[in-house]
């Protein structure tokens, strides 16, 4: 897919140059300063050879040489790499109501499946996309660097530690490092610019370890294992703490009502409030700094009860129930409303999404259904490629 360039940025860039030309005398001595604001990085490579070097005010500034040095620097990087070069000419404009896409990665339907499927939010509809290259379910799923990254999982026949993140622009799936232990039914969460696999289950028994992926050095390393082991645990970030909500605890063989927080400034895991109910493969979202944990089971009880907690008083209160009983759903944040897609009612794997809305305390079921149902799906919101 070929990308498509802001056409304001090649304005920006043509405006100093066609200032400074006017009174060139008088004005030539303000180009570095204009330039040092020019995002000549975020623009294509061959403007930036025929038009930009070829510039004499460029070729005349030692400043002016070194930013367009920098913008070629920029293209040489591969995508997943491009997000650590920080300064003002490298970020990108963030538009307002930027258009989303919510992404559903494998799952079982009801044998682990390659299938990856988007819904877009502003048409209504769901389309397909480049399939994994093999089949993946019980992954963790998050979306970072502009990538989406689907971390371990089962395969159908094997836990596995292998890592795949997935470019939207050019729709194209990559093996990255794999992690240290094998994980399915794990959480996943960014915080502080590191991806965090939590927990879930290796084939034998439940994890309480946890592992981070540094996108820059394209390594996993161990930080703090949990104070219980959790498989089909679910987790979210709010206030600078990860957060991990229920699951199963394999050696006491329950499902699990008991939530911890991890600071990464302390390398500590944390007991916080309990939910009111057993919870094991909930799911769980972030919205408005409150952490929301929907559906999940205990035992042969399927749950469509959701429950919320508030970091700023440590307490867990209920809110509407969803609208059909679902466990090992995905769930995700988009428009101020919570979504929560697939899963299973504890006899067979659905194809609907339904969304809650704070404001109104309500479950609304979205008129437009996946082509298969699946449970153990990764789910994640991302930018919409233009």
């Amino acid at each position: 897919m070929t990308p498509v360039y802001d056409p304001s940025l090649f304005k920006v860039f043509e405006a100093v140059i066609a200032w400074v030309n006017h009174d060139k005398d008088v004005r030539q001595e303000f180009m570095a300063r204009l330039m040092e604001h020019v995002r000549l990085p975020l623009l294509p490579r061959e403007y930036l050879v025929q038009r930009v070097e070829e510039e004499a005010l460029v070729k005349n500034s030692s400043a002016c040489k070194d930013y367009l040095i920098e913008a070629m620097k920029y293209h040489l990087l591969p995508t997943e790499q491009r997000i650590l070069m920080k300064s003002v000419r490298t970020r990108l404009r963030t538009p307002m109501n930027l258009p989303k896409l919510m992404v559903v990665v494998g799952g079982q339907a009801p044998k682990a499946i390659r299938s990856v499927e988007c819904y877009d939010f502003k048409e209504e509809r769901w389309h397909q996309v480049a399939e994994l290259p093999s089949r993946r379910c019980r992954a963790g799923m998050v979306y970072m660097a502009g990538l989406v990254f689907a971390v371990g999982g089962f395969n159908g026949s094997l836990r596995v530690r292998t890592v795949d993140s997935y470019d939207p622009v050019k729709d194209q799936w990559t093996s990255v490092a794999n992690m240290r232990d094998r994980r399915s039914t794990l959480g996943a969460a960014v915080l502080n610019g590191l991806l965090y696999a939590v927990g879930g289950f290796d084939g034998s028994t439940g994890l309480s370890s946890v592992e981070a992926y540094n996108i820059k050095s394209n390594e996993w390393f161990h930080v703090a294992p949990m104070n219980t082991r959790r498989s089909s645990v679910g987790v979210g970030v709010v206030g600078g703490l990860l957060y991990a909500v229920g699951g199963y605890d394999g050696a006491s063989r329950q499902c699990l009502s008991t939530v911890e927080c991890y600071s990464a400034t302390a390398n500590e895991w944390t007991y916080i409030a309990e939910m009111s109910t057993r919870r094991s493969g909930a799911g769980v979202g972030v919205l408005n700094n409150l952490l929301y944990a929907v559906g999940g089971h205990d035992g042969p009880l399927v749950r469509k009860s959701v429950e919320v907690y508030d970091p700023a008083t440590n307490t867990w209160r209920q809110v509407a129930d969803m609208n059909m009983c679902r466990r090992n759903a995905g769930v995700c944040a988009v428009n101020g409303l919570l979504y929560v897609v697939g899963g299973d009612d504890g006899s067979c794997n659905l194809a609907s999404v339904e969304y809650y809305n704070p404001t109104t305390d309500k479950w609304t079921v979205v008129s437009s259904c996946m082509s298969t149902g699946r449970s153990y799906a990764g789910v994640t919101v991302i930018d919409k490629p233009l």
